[in-house]
């Protein structure tokens, strides 16, 4: 059975592992390619966009797959939107694992907004030292807001995008310690911290850091984000393949 997996996050590559030697299906691991060096996977991997829902419809169509599995990042709505519609011109079965987000604990002090340019606004007029735990490309949002020194950790280097004029660079990958990050944001003199609700354990550590700190965090809310079946986690994806699995089998009866 062959199937695809829209990728990128820490439960794509656990849903990997998981059907790395499972015989039974013939599973491609899909991923945007917004990260120059992604870790390798134990699957076949494809990377880079498909051309929108008509170029996914052709190419679910031209590989011959019988059930995609959404495991992208809570924020990447467009590619989640385009997999509903692609599966639904095609009847292809498509289950999505949805990542709970995090919630406001004791002792939180969120500044909830909805998108990168009102976390920038978000930020007042006063300088501060802002951490932005963000993605790359996000980071342009900030050029509205020039008076504050910035830190940005992301993956890879942010390229030829419109940046703050004072933000120094950290490159490093989740997950991250609890006590590392609280030293981090110590260090560096953090005043506040930029954050997309991406929930998980991998970067909750920054949240709680920022409790133990007093820090407030400016949270971007997630986008309305389209799915197929909703599945909580990679376990949960390999439970639903088996049963599209069964689904698909011929039934047999024995002669008597």
């Amino acid at each position: 059975m062959r199937i695809l997996i829209l990728g990128g996050t820490t439960e794509a590559s656990q849903l990997a592992r998981l059907l790395a030697d499972d015989n039974r299906f013939e599973p491609t691991l899909s991923l945007a390619g917004r990260t120059a060096s992604p870790k390798p996977q134990p699957l076949l991997t494809r990377i880079g966009g498909f051309g929108g829902v008509v170029g996914l419809e052709a190419w679910l169509r031209e590989n011959g797959i019988s059930a995609v599995i959404d495991a992208t990042h809570p924020y990447a709505a467009q590619i989640s939107a385009h997999a509903v519609d692609a599966c639904n011109a095609l009847s292809v079965p498509l289950a999505s694992i949805l990542r709970a987000a995090w919630r406001r604990a004791s002792g939180d002090e969120w500044i909830e907004v909805e998108t990168p340019a009102a976390a920038a606004a978000a930020l007042g007029s006063e300088p501060k030292r802002v951490f932005l735990s963000l993605g790359r490309l996000e980071l342009t949002a900030f050029a509205a807001a020039p008076q504050h020194h910035y830190i940005a950790r992301t993956i890879d280097p942010p390229g030829e995008v419109s940046l703050p004029p004072n933000i120094q660079f950290v490159h490093d990958r989740g997950p991250f310690d609890a006590a590392e990050e609280e030293a981090f944001l110590a260090d560096r003199r953090v005043a506040i911290i930029v954050s997309k609700n991406s929930g998980g354990a991998a970067t909750y550590p920054k949240i709680a850091a920022a409790r133990r700190l007093r820090l407030p965090v400016v949270m971007i809310d997630r986008p309305n984000k389209p799915h197929g079946v909703a599945l909580d986690s990679p376990e949960g994806a390999m439970h639903w393949l088996e049963a599209q699995l069964a689904h698909r089998a011929p039934s047999s009866r024995r002669g008597v």
